[in-house]
């Protein structure tokens, strides 16, 4: 009920995007909007009929949250402040650059979350998820730390760095939860208990609104702070005296 819910808001959505919407980008990104959906739904068929394959399920995981990504960066390109706001604009000479750290960002949390799809489907053992969320929390730490160093004077990166750190320490400790309740008390249970699945189901909307966070983090700074492009001058060009 939930999905075809869902699957109706998106076809709605794609339609009143491509009719009313003079951008021609974000109305393609409607329709990719629509597309995720169509696969959502085919992945889904095929995780039911096969019952539950590790590969499928994972990859139904991923494409929901990547779906959920694009529905929030489709509301933030049609809000009010994107459309009328004039961007603040300053250039990021440093090394590598915000904007790097927020898509490296991005690629660690789809590592996250495909290896806790795996886990959960019991496609793989508990370790690697365990071990790669300590690569995850240093590189958006990272992330969120440069951001609000250098670029906490402009809203529109500050709030979705900060929103994207405390996330992090919530996702952290439902993780620990998560795997108390499923691998040290819950693992010779027959049925999950109340305290797994409530656990695992706040890490994976945690999880969700982490990457949703990080890519309008990643949006914003591509807006804001654009990398500085270094122009090379020839040395004859550039030494007056050698004219």
């Amino acid at each position: 009920m939930i999905a075809q819910v869902a699957g109706l808001l998106t076809i709605i959505l794609a339609v009143w995007t491509w009719r009313v919407e003079k951008r021609r980008w974000l109305r393609f990104l409607g329709l990719a909007a629509l597309g995720t959906v169509v696969a959502q739904g085919v992945l889904g068929g095929m995780t039911v009929l096969f019952y539950l394959p590790p590969a499928v399920s994972s990859a139904h995981a991923a494409l929901a949250q990547t779906f959920f990504c694009i529905a929030v960066a489709i509301a933030l390109f049609t809000g009010s402040k994107w459309v009328e706001e004039q961007p603040r604009v300053e250039f990021d000479p440093r090394k590598p650059s915000l904007f790097t750290l927020t898509l490296l960002s991005i690629f660690v949390l789809y590592v996250q979350l495909v290896l806790g799809a795996m886990y959960r489907h019991h496609g793989l053992s508990w370790w690697p998820h365990v071990v790669h969320a300590g690569i995850v929390s240093f590189v958006l730490a990272w992330t969120a730390v440069r951001a609000l160093a250098v670029y906490s004077h402009i809203e529109a990166v500050r709030r979705p760095a900060v929103i994207m750190l405390s996330l992090v320490i919530a996702q952290l400790c439902l993780g620990f939860t998560a795997f108390l309740t499923r691998v040290a008390w819950g693992k010779d249970a027959a049925q999950p208990e109340l305290p797994m699945v409530i656990s695992t189901v706040s890490h994976v909307a945690v999880g969700a609104l982490l990457l949703a966070t990080t890519v309008i983090l990643s949006i914003q700074v591509w807006r804001h702070v654009p990398v500085a492009f270094e122009e090379r001058v020839p040395q004859a060009q550039r030494d007056p005296s050698a004219a």
